[in-house]
């Protein structure tokens, strides 16, 4: 089986952030992955790595560094154009584009482009080269033609599509699209910024308004061919907020006009253990399967402190584009969903709500913590001493397949090491920790809380993965799970944000989600709400019955939905899910 869990097992990279008032504070951030197939292997390349990854099986990634090309250039964009992989990043001053014939060379010729762009996007159509872009809250998606040969641009720029954040609730600000602000803060913030109270230049007024008034971002784009359509992808509002997605337009042309897609947004992951699903890529790999990989947040110790994900994508006989997140933060197998994008993940969770102790722990970070299926909460022991243990008790003995440790940095007063520097940045000043940080554990379960066997050892471990995944080669009946914590980067203190245990337990399938009640609460917005005894639900959700694409995974009783498209049809469905597997529930039309 090739199993992977989202995030991504990958190294993500420490940045050291210089903050306004001095301070240094330390997270690991990758985001905005560009992935492609070249020459028969897989590679992504995100923002702040200064390097790529590489896999042969798209569940297995590599990392390997980068010199020649500008690793501090937020959003990189790669792309297949004949024989070579283009590279360019975003830039104020002119995007470059470099390219190669083997990254792992690491020499990529430079071509000097002639536009200013940010989120920068390169596309090849049938000899023909086209470039988008676009990041902001004011400005509109662009496109342009650009020379094969020279890479400038043939004639103007055409701005392909605009905000439409009162229509689309998906593109609308604020954790589950709620304002952060209320309409009386707006107006004596907007006022004070028009009579002069806030010393904003001139020259940014307009971004101010902007941003006090709660404007989404239109950036991410991606641009993807399907038969005779080109779907051009994008994200919005913003990858500090649960809700941060792709939507798609289509057209018949690579520089439109576009029509909003009737799915959207397609890619949209606004609950179960780590949200977000926005500015990413889509691949149709050697098997002709499709996949779409994005940013997921956390933004806790930074607001770009964020991970990677990845999901089946796919076509429907319409020509919808469409993305599977309805588990979409568990294991899965590469090789099922290649036969069946929906299939239903290979275990359940067995460890959400479930008793856990420690051998210590820091105020307000209990180790209930770990279990409460919440990657921004974390158990923090006393003591970066090693030998720190964290336990969860699954209530009974369970067959156990898998198992997803994922560390978390609290708040740490670092320094930057001798003989390095900041590099300016459009955000803030940072410096990323290019070597290896390795994180050290030790695995093991049992039946009595006695007598432990070894599940996996990497107290001798070299790379640093935070959110590693161990897959057993055949299930082990265990009631308890045990992580003794070896050594961490900078010989931080331990902290765990889940100690995720997937396999199967005995038992009933759960009842139907009952009492189900759908209410439009506007024309973007509705709550669902229901009764059973379950261990979760995921509402799913989609303008026709047979396509119910969207999903949000719940524990608990109810959840609001603000990511409708306003005078579209609806119709929803809650489906449950305990430790034995999942029950269905009825499709309910909502609006026709």
């Amino acid at each position: 089986m090739n199993i992977f869990c989202n995030p991504l097992n990958i190294p993500y990279k420490y940045q050291f952030h210089k903050t306004h008032d001095g301070t240094v504070r330390v997270s690991r951030e990758a985001a905005d992955p560009s992935m492609i197939e070249f020459k028969g292997r897989y590679y992504i390349f995100p923002s702040m790595t200064c390097g790529f990854l590489y896999s042969d099986d798209l569940a297995d990634w590599h990392f390997h560094p980068l010199k020649s090309t500008p690793g501090y250039d937020y959003a990189p964009d790669v792309r297949v154009v004949g024989e070579f992989i283009y590279f360019c990043a975003s830039s104020h001053d002119r995007v470059d584009f470099y390219r190669t014939l083997d990254p792992f060379a690491d020499q990529f010729e430079k071509i000097e482009g002639g536009l200013a762009a940010w989120d920068p996007n390169l596309f090849e159509d049938e000899g023909r080269l086209y470039f988008y872009w676009g990041s902001s809250t004011t400005e509109p998606i662009f496109g342009v033609e650009l020379d094969r040969e020279t890479l400038q641009p043939i004639g103007q720029p055409q701005a392909l599509i605009h905000c439409r954040d009162d229509e689309l609730g998906y593109e609308r600000s604020g954790e589950n699209h709620v304002p952060e602000r209320s309409p009386e803060e707006i107006r004596a913030m907007l006022k004070a910024l028009d009579d002069g109270s806030q010393m904003v230049p001139d020259s940014m007024k307009e971004a101010a308004r902007s941003y006090i008034s709660g404007r989404p971002y239109m950036e991410g784009v991606w641009m993807t061919r399907h038969e005779d359509r080109y779907y051009l992808q994008y994200a919005s509002p913003s990858s500090g907020f649960n809700v941060y997605s792709d939507g798609v337009y289509v057209s018949n042309s690579p520089l439109g006009p576009f029509e909003l897609a009737k799915n959207n947004p397609f890619s949209y992951k606004p609950g179960g253990f780590i949200q977000g699903a926005g500015h990413g890529s889509t691949l149709v790999d050697r098997s002709g399967n499709c996949w779409h990989t994005s940013t997921m947040r956390i933004c806790i110790n930074h607001n770009f402190e964020r991970r990677i994900g990845l999901w089946p994508a796919g076509w429907d006989s319409d020509g919808e584009l469409y993305c599977n997140q309805r588990y979409g933060d568990w294991p899965v197998d590469v090789d099922t969903l290649r036969q069946d994008p929906w299939a239903n993940p290979p275990w359940m969770l067995l460890s959400y709500g479930k008793p856990a102790a420690a051998s210590s722990s820091s105020d307000g970070h209990e180790p209930g913590l770990a279990t409460d299926e919440n990657i921004r909460t974390w158990w923090k022991a006393e003591t970066p001493t090693a030998g720190e243990w964290l336990t969860v008790d699954l209530a009974k003995s369970c067959q156990v397949s898998a198992i997803q440790i994922n560390f978390a940095d609290d708040s740490q007063s670092l320094s930057l090491p001798d003989g390095v520097s900041f590099t300016g940045t459009l955000h803030q000043e940072r410096w990323i920790d290019e070597k290896s940080q390795p994180t050290r554990w030790k695995l093991e379960g049992s039946v009595d809380g006695q007598n432990y066997f070894e599940i996996e050892d990497k107290s001798q471990a070299d790379t640093d993965l935070p959110h590693d995944l161990v897959c057993l080669d055949e299930a082990r009946t265990a009631r308890y799970i045990r992580l003794t914590v070896v050594s961490l980067p900078y010989g931080q203190v331990p902290c765990v944000s889940s100690l995720r245990v997937f396999g199967s337990s005995p038992g009933s399938l759960p009842d139907k989600a009952a009492g189900v009640k759908v209410e439009p609460i506007s024309d973007l917005d509705m709550t669902v709400s229901w009764t059973g005894s379950a261990t979760g639900y995921v509402v799913v959700w989609g303008y026709a019955e047979d396509k119910l694409y969207h999903s949000c995974q719940v524990f608990g009783d109810q959840v609001r939905i603000g990511g409708l498209v306003k005078g579209q049809s609806l119709y929803v469905r809650v489906d449950a899910f305990n430790e034995t597997g999942i029950t269905e529930g009825e499709i309910i039309n909502v609006i026709q």
